[in-house]
């Protein structure tokens, strides 16, 4: 490997910026080269970040994989194309940052875990909650047992998914393999799942589609291992962002909420808003320092095969009109 770590990207949209700006800052490592069918967004990103001005350029991923040295990409792609640019990708001996969701169907996800395993590399998700400290200070007290045990989990996501992607790839059935609860969903699903240290055991759903063949509202109750309980709201129909997240368990409570911030509150006592530090790291720097043998991987892959665990199983159920076991996906 060389001083730095040669990262090219699959997929150059919008998203992407972000992405090439913190690989750019950390100076950790270096976008190499660029990949990406539409030369619009190839030249807009371009344009965007001046270090990417003389990168090489190519419509087709697997033309870079063949023609650049690389050492890791990042995968910024619509959702379908997930699992076969990962194995790939893996297949070719480079480690790997993907965009949520990992996979779109639970057998995909243990399909890419099993590729991780047999290369040896690392496999990433980009959930930037797990980076956050609300969210990592939930997740100290939740899996540290600092709430006894936990009785539920309440999440609340509301945003205008319907109208703010309307004519994008993300209402297109083939291209997102669902809708909002695959999408913006993805990543509080996740944050849900890893703040509690739950697993989902069944659920049951009802959805709202609208005009779409894709879920755009969508009510979901689920049953965990361990016997604890939760309510999952994600909606795409509404006029504004909201996001909520609260832990419930027998010695205590969290909540936090985009507008209001983190809250705690034990037995015997009042409720509290702790001071949290500033964030120090994101899903690119973790990665490349997870290359370099530096840190742990923050977002593992098991996360998302977590989340697409839930999320398959609220699409059937709200499909069969039933409670859906995960085991029988």
């Amino acid at each position: 490997m060389s001083d730095k770590i040669r990262i090219g990207f699959i997929g150059a949209g919008n998203i992407a910026r972000g992405h090439a700006a913190r690989i750019n800052d950390s100076g950790l490592g270096e976008v190499v080269a660029l990949a990406d069918p539409s030369e619009r967004s190839l030249n807009n990103i371009r344009e965007n970040r001046p270090e990417l001005a003389a990168v090489p350029v190519f419509a087709d991923y697997r033309e870079m994989l063949d023609k650049v040295a690389l050492d890791a990409v990042e995968i910024h792609t619509p959702h379908c194309f997930h699992p076969g640019q990962i194995l790939e990708s893996l297949d070719r001996g480079l480690h790997v940052l993907c965009e949520k969701p990992l996979t779109s169907s639970v057998p995909d996800a243990h399909r890419v875990i099993a590729k991780r395993d047999e290369t040896d590399k690392v496999l990433m998700i980009s959930y930037q909650r797990h980076f956050v400290p609300a969210y990592r200070y939930m997740r100290d007290l939740a899996v540290g047992g600092k709430l006894g045990d936990l009785t539920t989990v309440a999440l609340i996501l509301t945003q205008g998914w319907l109208r703010n992607s309307a004519g994008t790839w993300r209402q297109n059935k083939e291209m997102s393999c669902g809708g909002q609860l695959n999408d913006s969903g993805s990543h509080v699903v996740d944050m849900m799942l890893w703040c509690s240290g739950l697993r989902a055991k069944e659920v049951f759903a009802q959805m709202n589609s609208f005009h779409l063949d894709v879920d755009v509202d969508s009510a979901t109750t689920v049953r965990f291992e361990g016997g604890a309980i939760g309510n999952v709201t994600v909606l795409g129909s509404t006029p504004g962002y909201w996001e909520m997240f609260g832990i419930y368990g027998t010695e205590g409570s969290v909540a936090y909420d985009n507008v209001g911030g983190l809250v705690q509150q034990f037995v015997g006592g009042q409720p509290e808003r702790p001071e949290l530090p500033e964030a120090s790291n994101n899903p690119d720097v973790n990665f490349m320092r997870a290359i370099r043998g530096e840190e742990e991987v923050e977002v593992p892959a098991e996360c998302g095969l977590r989340v697409i665990e839930l999320t398959e199983a609220a699409w059937k159920s709200a499909e069969l009109n039933r409670p859906v076991a995960v085991a029988s996906l």
